[in-house]
């Protein structure tokens, strides 16, 4: 199937197209200090014609409708290139708050169906776990959406966090 730019998306976000839609998929979470669970994956991604895409997503226990996660944000595409991106590739931002107590800016490149991001600021309230620092990994592969998230949290290095793999919705 071919794909088709969303209609009134607007040129600044054309390199993360791709993403614009309703992904629904399962994964894991699991991390030294936290139990290995299985997990349902829902996100939608959206515009309304501004420089920027919305983000929300939420993760459920497998089999349940208990929230395990939940998050929102915006997508942009900065106008200033960088000079070490090569053809193809862009920069990308990614800001997201969740109601754990956290406010993270992700920023990176993205270039076809794939997007990498590390944590450039990371901001809790005073309640909040540790969490210094995340990467994501973001890509197309076959139609689906695969969905990595590294932390480094409860004093531990950066590795794996959760992992999803989503199928497009609408």
């Amino acid at each position: 199937m071919p794909f088709v730019i969303p209609e009134g998306l607007a040129p600044e976000v054309y390199p993360l197209a791709w993403l614009v839609g309703r992904w629904r998929g399962t994964g894991e979470v699991s991390y030294p200090q936290v139990p290995r669970v299985e997990v349902t994956g829902q996100v939608e991604v959206d515009h309304d014609g501004g420089p920027y895409l919305t983000w929300r997503s939420t993760l459920t226990l497998a089999g349940s409708d208990r929230v395990w996660g939940t998050e929102q944000g915006f997508w942009r595409v900065p106008a200033d290139r960088p000079d070490d991106l090569r053809e193809g590739q862009f920069p990308v931002e990614l800001m997201l708050t969740d109601p754990a107590g956290y406010l993270t800016l992700y920023a990176g490149v993205v270039a076809g169906g794939r997007i990498d991001l590390a944590s450039d600021l990371m901001a809790r309230t005073p309640d909040a776990a540790e969490l210094t620092a995340a990467t994501r990994l973001l890509g197309l592969v076959d139609g689906e959406l695969m969905w990595t998230w590294d932390i480094a949290a409860f004093g531990e290095p950066l590795q794996s966090y959760a992992a999803l793999r989503m199928e497009w919705l609408a």
